[in-house]
């Protein structure tokens, strides 16, 4: 028998609050509910993360005391049905009994009034609750990234937060091996699919409403992938020559590296390598679908296996581990998950991968550093120190027509409808 959406939805969200990533548990949840439901479960699930700072907020205002850890199921339950009342189109009065009957699937009867009072008072109190909200609630950010979004990016913060906050666009790499752009958009509109070509990317398509992807035309055959477009622009700051050998260090799931293979199809070799040798297998599934090939190697990139020759490579491609907050929109667990103590350590991680990758590069070669974050902790700051500590590295300019130029790179910036924030640097081994 399948599960009661909202409650499915309750214990997905607790165990983000638990500690687990979305990504985790949605999955094997998906096939818990009715097949019809699955699109509502994933909306519930990732728009009340969206909003969780805020709705936590409300929460605490309604509730006469925190509930209990082991509670956690009826709290993601209440932060789900303020959700529906707040963000979605469901009437109320729907929203009100939908969330009280899953009290019932989470075999917690007694919560039931609860339910029913807190969400009912929110109705009531709409207006006073949300005028006690600090800056960072009504943002839906958690204190400490919203204090740093506005410490660093002033001028932008407000874009940033919007961005945040918003259903990411699907947007396609068109393989251009395979089919040219223009082609392609052109497919998409005789399938009544409305698109535009992305500004940034020479293979960009924005789909203008999300779809399936094994609806998405030509997908299957490999005629695009599934990537953001800032994404994309790391294959146009790497100068690859026929016959050069390339590296991608930290390369699950693969968009990076097929997009360098469908850019440049002469080049020598393309090294992928991951820590996760199950998300490996995503990059294999990939290059399969792409009809591509690439050695895959596991591998901790602070660590390279001792079978890596020395300068072996002329370029390496370095998309490291980071707070993810320039991807919050895809990943809006980050808003519960990630500390402020988190962004330090992450930096110094950074340094360690950039340690442990150099000594693979040629002398004259090119790494590209790349996070998905906007923090300077863990862009121009972890640049700057590996620079610091080596006499062998020598900072280019990252020229480009997009994005900030920073102390140590180039800085795009999430927007709504557009591509997410990325940090890009280019090192040059003297």
């Amino acid at each position: 028998m399948a599960l009661d959406t909202r409650a499915a939805a309750a214990r997905l969200l607790a165990e983000v609050m638990a500690g687990k990533s979305l990504n985790q548990v949605l999955p094997a949840a998906l096939d818990t509910v009715a097949a019809r439901d699955r699109g509502l479960l994933q909306q519930l699930c990732y728009g009340t993360l969206r909003q969780a700072p805020r709705l936590q907020a409300i929460l605490r205002q309604l509730l006469d005391k925190p509930l209990r850890d082991k509670d956690r199921d009826v709290q993601g339950l209440l932060l789900c049905g303020l959700y529906q009342l707040e963000d979605t189109r469901i009437p109320d009065h729907a929203a009100v009994s939908a969330t009280v009957a899953a009290t019932r699937a989470l075999k917690k009867p007694w919560s039931k009034g609860l339910c029913n009072a807190v969400l009912r008072r929110f109705l009531r109190e709409r207006d006073e609750l949300v005028a006690g909200l600090d800056e960072a609630a009504r943002a839906a950010h958690p204190a400490w990234l919203y204090r740093a979004i506005g410490t660093q990016w002033p001028a932008h913060q407000q874009q940033i937060i919007a961005a945040n906050n918003s259903q990411p666009p699907l947007t396609l790499r068109v393989n251009s091996r395979q089919i040219q752009r223009e082609a392609y958009l052109q497919l998409l509109a005789e399938k009544g699919i409305e698109a535009q070509a992305g500004a940034l990317s020479a293979e960009a398509v924005y789909l203008h409403r999300p779809m399936d992807v094994a609806d998405i035309p030509g997908f299957g055959e490999g005629l695009a992938s599934v990537q953001d477009e800032a994404a994309q622009l790391a294959a146009s700051l790497l100068p690859v020559r026929p016959g050069d050998r390339v590296l991608d260090a930290c390369a699950a799931p693969g968009g990076k590296t097929c997009h360098l293979l469908e850019r440049y199809p002469e080049v020598g070799e393309v090294v992928a390598a991951d820590v996760d040798a199950t998300r490996l297998q995503r990059v294999q599934e990939n290059l399969q679908r792409l009809s591509l090939q690439a050695e895959l190697l596991t591998m901790d990139a602070a660590s390279p296996i001792a079978d890596l020759p020395h300068a072996g490579f002329d370029h390496v491609l370095v998309d490291a581990p980071c707070s993810a907050s320039g991807v919050i929109r895809r990943h809006p667990d980050i808003k519960l998950l990630r500390r402020k103590q988190d962004i330090a350590a992450m930096g110094a991680q950074q340094v360690d991968i950039l340690h442990g990758l150099w000594p693979l590069l040629k002398p004259g070669g090119l790494l590209l550093y790349v996070t998905c974050s906007i923090l300077e902790l863990e862009n121009s700051e972890a640049i700057a120190t590996f620079l610091g500590q080596r006499d062998d590295a020598l900072l280019l300019d990252t020229d480009a027509p997009w994005g900030e130029k920073v102390r140590c790179g180039r800085q795009l910036l999430p927007r709504e409808g557009g591509p997410d924030g990325l940090f890009f640097a280019r090192l040059q081994k003297r």
